[in-house]
């Protein structure tokens, strides 16, 4: 692990053991003036909860207070995502950063980070690498570093978020991918695949994984892989954030308002729930059920867990380049600067 890595993850660590003590109301400051006449702003998402920052800016009105007219797109991956913004047809993404986007911004593609989704919770995530309990019971796993040789599904293939998450599984142990066989297997697909035991292993969460370890076919090895890792984020184009830029400030600083208004238990308000129905295809019992998810009340876009995912997958080859790639070439932080300007830090409980 990285030196800036390690001192990013006990910044989130010292942030979120006050997550639960900050208020949901909003800070008292002068906000941005709505825009008149409204904005068109077109999202491109990934269902999933996630990116739910926008769902709830979106039905509680809080786009709507700063002249924003928002519409929601559902894409059935990032990818597809990203080439509606390369071509400047939709203005932000909620994405997946998968290995394929740091080979296009070294090449030049011109889309930025404006904001986090949802950060991996310090304690209890909800990405488990579960081992069959064959395994387990025989002996034959006892720690990650049995892993060698195994078979382990993980969704999304290489270059994926399932195949970092095993590495940094792995890298714990002083192993690589090279030591072990990834297989790429859907999440729907991973309880038949420990069932038949046609994989040793899986990476996998909720609620596949609460169907795994309640069918018996396996154990939890790890869990709290990455704590307070973003994996997820909202991207907009350099077309909208060149020439709308009171827009992207709008934009963000709703999201940062709907931010604060998912703390603690707040998080599962009816008025968020139905928010999160309306735009994906979950239901209220697995969002409640699916464990916490962190929402960061300042927005913070985590910078040195971003380089950390490119070490990763530029180490496991799944780059066009070599060397480290500047995060300018990824990151924008001028318009959660602005909403901070605006709405001031949500401070932690005392």
């Amino acid at each position: 692990m990285s030196f800036g890595f390690a001192r990013w993850r006990s910044a989130c660590a010292a942030l979120f053991l006050g997550l639960a003590g900050v208020s949901s109301a909003l800070a008292q400051a002068p906000a941005l003036k709505p825009l008149d006449p409204p904005q068109a702003v077109r999202v491109a998402y990934v269902p999933i909860t996630k990116f739910a920052t926008a769902y709830v800016a979106e039905a509680r009105g809080l786009f709507k207070k700063y002249g924003l007219d928002v519409k929601l797109d559902s894409v059935k991956s990032g990818t597809e995502a990203i080439a509606f913004l390369d071509k400047g047809s939709v203005d932000v993404g909620g994405i997946a950063i998968v290995a394929s986007l740091w080979s296009a911004w070294n090449r030049g593609l011109d889309i930025r980070v404006i904001a986090p989704g949802a950060l991996d919770p310090m304690t209890d995530g909800p990405t488990k690498l579960i081992v069959r309990t064959d395994l387990i019971e025989s002996g034959a796993v006892k720690r990650v570093a049995d892993l060698k040789g195994k078979r382990i599904a993980a969704a999304g293939g290489p270059g994926s978020g399932g195949e970092y998450f095993v590495s940094k599984a792995l890298e714990s142990a002083k192993l690589t991918l090279r030591d072990a066989q990834l297989l790429n297997v859907g999440n729907a697909d991973m309880p038949a695949a420990m069932e038949g035991k046609s994989v040793d292993a899986v990476l996998t969460s909720s609620p596949y994984s609460d169907q795994i370890l309640k069918a018996g076919t396996g154990k939890l090895l790890v869990q709290d892989i990455t704590p307070g890792l973003m994996t997820v984020a909202f991207v907009a184009s350099g077309k909208f954030l060149k020439e709308r830029p009171e827009v992207a400030e709008r934009f963000v600083l709703a999201m940062t308002e709907a931010a604060r208004l998912m703390q603690g238990a707040d998080y599962l308000s009816q008025a968020n729930m139905d928010a999160y129905l309306k735009f994906t295809p979950s239901t209220a019992e697995a969002i409640k059920g699916g464990g916490a998810i962190v929402f960061d009340p300042n927005m913070a876009i985590p910078t040195s867990g971003l380089a950390d995912i490119e070490r990763v997958h530029r180490e496991n080859g799944r780059t066009e380049y070599e060397k480290p790639l500047d995060m300018a070439k990824v990151v924008d932080e001028r318009f959660v600067s602005k909403a901070i300007e605006t709405l001031g830090k949500a401070a932690p409980a005392k």
